[in-house]
């Protein structure tokens, strides 16, 4: 089969034939149909996070149909459509998954990470940790609601009630999250890069009430605020912006490092929390709303050798929504 495989952290990606995956028990060959750039994939192919499996195809946001089931496979059939987000596998005994918070297993493995992902024709996943993807999504529109989408619901929830929302970076999990969080009678301010109107117009087709630089104030004091973008320095920024017992959350999984700040932007029961991984309880929740609430992806699709030109988009800031990968 074709793939895309990184060799070597800090380099480009090389297209290559690799050998057909083998399913063992309690698993799926999936055909590969889409699968979406997420920015993970960057901090993985950049070496920004740890030991990745070498060689390894990337790839977490799948949307693929059964080709073969190995042993004991009871959830999917031969035919299905199914979705594989970041989250592959866990241990399902230690404290962390005994207590519904699979999200933190100490041995938990990562598709596209410590497992091949998406980046290929065919993969191989885990029955229990892939999802049915609802029927009025096409494949590569569904691709990004498996990690730009689950990301983002799960940092949605961790706002609580928030009703003004400030979301700091505008890409693929911010234009899904934004119409949930209307669909829920929130109000959205956008924070972009200063200068960049493009972005700043998306975020108003989306229902942002306001849109502006990341350096500036909002109209008036959030709730809560959701940081998308890997950038340390927007976290005492969006403090500043929020109001009195206000949450920030940090919804990636790589951050540049966040500086020093005055302890009263702090004070005032304001909240600072991250958000790691998904459980399969926010799959199911998510792709059960997203439908309910009109959710629309925004997406440009390339081609499979296109990957390091897909990459490159999203590195440089120059994607409206999210980069597809189409085998």
């Amino acid at each position: 089969m074709k793939a895309m495989v990184l060799y070597a952290t800090g380099t480009p990606l090389r297209e290559a034939e690799m050998p057909e995956p083998r399913v063992a028990e309690g698993e799926v060959l999936l055909t590969v149909r889409a699968c979406a750039v997420c920015r993970t994939d960057l901090h993985v192919v950049d070496g920004e996070l740890p030991d990745p499996k070498l060689p390894l195809i990337a790839g977490h946001e799948i949307v693929g149909t059964v080709a073969a089931t190995g042993n004991g496979v009871e959830r999917f059939r031969v035919g299905d459509r199914v979705g594989v987000p970041w989250l592959g596998w866990t241990c399902g005994v230690c404290a962390f998954c005994r207590s519904g918070r699979e999200n933190l297993c100490d041995r938990a493995q990562f598709t596209g990470y410590q497992r091949d992902g998406g980046y290929a024709e065919m993969v191989v996943a885990d029955q229990r940790f892939a999802f049915s993807i609802p029927a009025v999504y096409p494949d590569a529109e569904a691709s990004p609601l498996l990690c730009a989408g689950l990301i983002g619901y799960r940092a949605l929830r961790m706002a609580g009630d928030a009703m003004r929302l400030g979301i700091y970076g505008f890409g693929a999990a911010a234009h899904i999250i934004a119409q949930v969080a209307r669909f829920e009678g929130r109000q959205v301010f956008a924070f972009v890069r200063p200068g960049d109107d493009a972005a700043a117009a998306f975020a108003r087709e989306f229902g942002a009430v306001w849109a502006g630089s990341s350096e500036e104030m909002p109209p008036e004091p959030l709730d809560a605020a959701l940081i998308f973008a890997p950038v340390g320095g927007l976290v005492p920024a969006a403090l500043r912006a929020t109001a009195k017992g206000g949450t920030v959350v940090c919804a990636g999984i790589h951050m540049t490092d966040i500086p020093t700040f005055p302890y009263r932007l702090l004070w005032e029961e304001r909240i600072v929390r991250s958000v790691a991984n998904l459980t399969r309880r926010d799959g199911e929740e998510f792709l059960a709303l997203a439908p309910k609430a009109g959710v629309k992806t925004t997406i440009e699709t390339f081609p499979l050798g296109e990957a390091n030109t897909a990459l490159a988009s999203l590195r440089g800031g120059k994607l409206r929504g999210a980069a597809v990968l189409v085998p």
